[in-house]
């Protein structure tokens, strides 16, 4: 039996992307999004609204394709994997978090418009974006998050 661990969430960036780079080159991104859920109370007819937050992280290309284009509260579609990681803080506490790691960032057209610039593929460049990520083995995982 397959377990698929895929996940399209569609909300506004809460911040800029951060882009870091692993100490081969790899490019990282880290940003969050919050995604609004509406809903009608059926008892008291009132409108009922959650907020969820998620933290993306975005590799090679497409990290540095995200930070360029994505700003705070642009409206986003992120398509990728939950990760959970685990980490301990200075003060020895165990951490942990449930993170998106993206395959892909698109921007929303609903309420904006976009330029579309073509970035050219290297040669021996992988064909996704999410394809190559050897260098992920670099980050380290129980380190404090971005």
């Amino acid at each position: 039996m397959a377990m698929d661990n895929n996940v399209t969430v569609t909300g506004n960036a809460t911040r800029e992307p951060e882009l870091r780079f692993t100490p081969s080159g790899q490019a990282v991104a880290n940003f969050g999004i919050a995604v609004n859920r509406r809903w009608q109370n059926r008892q008291t007819q009132e409108w009922e609204e959650a907020v969820s937050f998620f933290d993306v992280t975005a590799w090679s290309q497409l990290a540095e394709n995200a930070a360029e284009s994505v700003t705070k509260g642009t409206r986003v579609t992120v398509t990728g994997r939950l990760d959970q990681r685990s980490w301990e803080n200075q003060e020895g506490e165990k951490r942990s978090k449930i993170e998106i790691v993206a395959d892909d960032v698109a921007v929303s057209l609903r309420w904006a418009t976009a330029d579309i610039n073509r970035n050219e593929r290297a040669a021996g460049a992988p064909a996704q974006a999410g394809a190559a990520q050897s260098d992920q083995a670099t980050y380290n995982p129980n380190e404090e998050p971005f």
